[in-house]
């Protein structure tokens, strides 16, 4: 049998000419944001004030299969995909296992991640409806790195709220940001009425992505031809970074191979949502019943530990109401937290398809993560991103069972980003100081408690 190759590519003019929107698909869909004054579902001009017009209508359509890229948008798309799609023959040999392994290899771009797919949508039609500044929050700070970039290939200033304790973790990141002229403020901070409270309640707090988003916002909706953008989460975000898996599609088409299990890590759903929307669409039609598997850090547990409610997207509750997987917006992760995927609650795709037993959820404490992590550079010379160090994880433990039963299967996961601006979390886990928190239930019942009593809810 020919061997199949270590990296298969597609050509430029293979790109996606179209996103693939899984909700079209989905009979079971979503439920709708709600306006937090009527508790009805939000309509176009509920959500103009904050989104631009274009994404406010991706958001909303819950009905066309495909959404055309615009041919402008596919020339930037140009600059850093097709991405490889990768067979692990390295890790496959360090693991000793018959399964196959495959990953979407998203770091080829400066901001060594997934995330510049929708960045550079989001700043496309932010130029195409003649705003002139745009607001973010970022974590970890790779959605921060990638709209940085998109804003200033489109003529955009960017302002970023950055979590506080990731500020100081990753100041590399910020140099980044900085060097594409975004200015980049560590949240709470003192600029806003929101990080102004926030800090008067808990000067020490290393912030969350919840108050950077609140913060993001208030400044989005005071200034004058700004919006507001975001990297995970919301329908849209998904809808763009579905070029992921339409490109993994296309490429195992072409060496005749389908995968039987997908992994991705999980944090507000944009990678996942991502690879998986084409071949979850197939499994929705019946066309073949793959296995979805999310990791998610068991300091941030939304998925395997969070409750599915309506709940705000923001530490100030100044968003609609998202029914997703959440562990309440007042949440804060352990400052010792270094692995990403920080968020309160889940995309509401995502928790759907996971409320309605379409995916499996598992999470793992940071230090096995960046043990998988270590293994992976070792044997496929690349150096993860901790947040796709999590699907490394999930992808080995299911290489691992098909070594224990003598099965031949075919994994694909999602290795969405790099770690070269993570070397301070690299750095404690080689000294062994970097340490696993796990909150307690009582901790994880007191943030629940928070989110609002509402019908829906009951």
């Amino acid at each position: 049998m020919k061997k199949i190759p270590t990296k298969i590519y597609l050509e430029e003019r293979e790109l996606p000419k179209k996103w693939y929107n899984l909700r079209a698909d989905m009979k079971s869909k979503p439920e709708p944001m709600l306006h937090p004054g009527t508790l009805n579902p939000c309509t176009l001009e509920d959500i103009l004030p904050v989104f631009c017009t274009e994404l406010a209508k991706q958001e909303l359509n819950d009905t066309d299969r495909f959404v055309e890229i615009p041919e402008e948008l596919r020339a930037m798309y140009s600059m850093f995909r097709p991405s490889p799609l990768i067979r692990a023959y390295g890790l496959e040999k360090a693991l000793g296992t018959p399964a196959h392994i495959y990953y979407k290899f998203e770091g080829n771009n400066t901001s060594g991640s997934h995330k510049l797919n929708s960045a550079m949508a989001q700043a496309y039609y932010a130029k195409k409806e003649g705003l002139t500044s745009l607001t973010t929050e970022t974590g970890a700070g790779q959605w921060g790195t990638a709209l940085s970039m998109a804003c200033a290939h489109c003529g955009i200033d960017l302002s970023v709220y950055m979590v506080k304790v990731s500020s100081e973790q990753k100041p590399y990141r910020k140099a980044v940001m900085e060097t594409y002229g975004a200015k980049v403020i560590a949240s709470p901070s003192n600029t806003t009425n929101t990080g102004r409270a926030i800090l008067e309640g808990d000067p020490k707090t290393g912030g969350s992505l919840g108050c950077a988003i609140s913060e993001a916002i208030e400044v989005a909706v005071t200034t004058e031809n700004c919006r507001y953008v975001l990297g995970s989460v919301m329908n849209h975000v998904l809808l763009h970074q579905s070029v992921i898996g339409l490109e993994a599609q296309a490429a195992f088409e072409k060496i005749g191979v389908k995968p039987d299990i997908i992994v991705g890590c999980t944090g507000g759903g944009s990678n996942l949502g991502g690879l998986i929307a084409p071949f979850m669409g197939e499994k929705l039609r019946g066309k073949k019943d793959y296995r979805f598997v999310a990791v998610e850090p068991a300091s941030c547990p939304s998925l395997t530990r969070g409750k599915y409610l309506y709940d705000f997207g923001d530490t100030a509750c100044t968003t609609p109401l998202i029914r997703m997987y959440t562990l309440g917006s007042k949440f804060i992760p352990s400052a010792n937290h270094a692995g990403g995927l920080r968020y309160h609650g889940m995309s509401p795709v995502i928790s759907k398809l996971f409320h309605d037993g379409h995916i499996e959820a598992i999470a793992e404490t940071q230090t096995d993560v960046f043990e998988s992590a270590k293994l992976f550079a070792k044997a496929e010379g690349i150096l993860p991103a901790p947040e796709s160090s999590h699907a490394i994880k999930g992808a080995i433990n299911e290489a691992l069972k098909c070594k224990e039963k003598g099965e031949k299967k075919v994994i694909l996961f999602g290795l969405s980003g790099t770690g070269y601006f993570d070397m301070q979390a690299y750095m404690a886990f080689n000294s062994g100081t970097l340490s696993d928190t796990i909150p307690t239930d009582a901790e994880i019942a007191k943030w629940i408690d928070t989110i609002p009593k509402i019908p829906q809810n009951a």
